[in-house]
């Protein structure tokens, strides 16, 4: 059985966050790291590697390549190898370029299953897993608390609004885990060292049969055309805590006929 995830770098959550003016699109310049959402979907992933006697873990993402060193943490927790698509061409790529990526990936990689955490820190999309899927014309399910494999199906505990779902799947598909499926282990010290010999590729856009034409700018369907500031909120008062907030808040709710 071969287990493919899809890994995205974001900007590491201790870095600032900006808006590049001349591109307006986020500044990926500095310090990056693994999303969080998708250890959840490594995780699964080695769970079901370890209670199987023949199982691949293949991590695969697309970025700059820098990146790599973010995927290196997704190999030191156990997966077996790492593919990177890295191509200028591919920059400035919204959901449309990035899933012509992702799917020639995994249909050249053809596993039995692919995993996605539901939604990455940076955009909070949660949609990328379902048009992939629809790209391979295979089945999904997403927010998966539970997943099982048997007899060549999927089952899935899907969290809603108003309870579970439980829904099942053949093989191959596509699942998108939430945070609460699992708790992701902390790559131990022989994990990261044996994850620099791990296999790590990277793919120009020539290696995986995809046009600059599919991707990046030229192969999106969206656009950004103007980035403003938030319009001013009007006039307001700041009351500090200095021991009579509470008494000023009242006063003030008073004028205005509130209590």
């Amino acid at each position: 059985m071969k287990i493919a995830v899809c890994v995205k770098e974001v900007p590491d959550t201790s870095a600032s966050k900006r808006i590049d003016p001349e591109t307006l699109r986020l500044d990926r310049s500095g310090e990056g790291a693994l999303n969080l959402g998708d250890t959840n979907a490594i995780e699964a992933a080695l769970r079901i590697k370890e209670s199987s006697t023949d199982c691949e873990v293949v991590l695969i993402s697309m970025g700059p390549e820098s990146a790599i060193n973010s995927l290196r943490k997704g190999l030191a927790m156990g997966a077996d190898r790492a593919a990177l698509v890295s191509d200028p061409g591919a920059e400035g790529s919204d959901i449309i370029g990035t899933t012509n990526v992702l799917a020639a990936v995994l249909a050249s990689e053809a596993p039995d299953l692919t995993l996605f955490g539901q939604q990455s820190a940076d955009s909070d999309g949660a949609v990328l897993w379902a048009a992939v899927a629809d790209r391979l014309q295979q089945p999904f399910m997403s927010q998966a608390t539970n997943l099982e494999l048997e007899s060549g199906n999927a089952k899935v505990k899907r969290q809603t609004e108003y309870g579970y779902d439980l829904i099942e799947a053949p093989l191959p598909c596509v699942v998108a885990v939430s945070d609460g499926i699992n708790e992701p282990r902390y790559p131990s010290l022989k994990g990261i060292m044996g994850a620099k010999k791990k296999p790590q590729e990277i793919l120009g856009l020539d290696g995986i049969g995809v046009s600059a034409e599919e991707t990046g700018t030229a192969g999106s369907r969206t656009e950004v055309r103007a980035l403003n500031d938030p319009p001013a909120r009007g006039e307001s008062q700041v009351i500090e805590a200095d021991g009579e907030a509470a008494a000023r808040v009242l006063a003030f709710l008073n004028e205005k006929k509130l209590v």
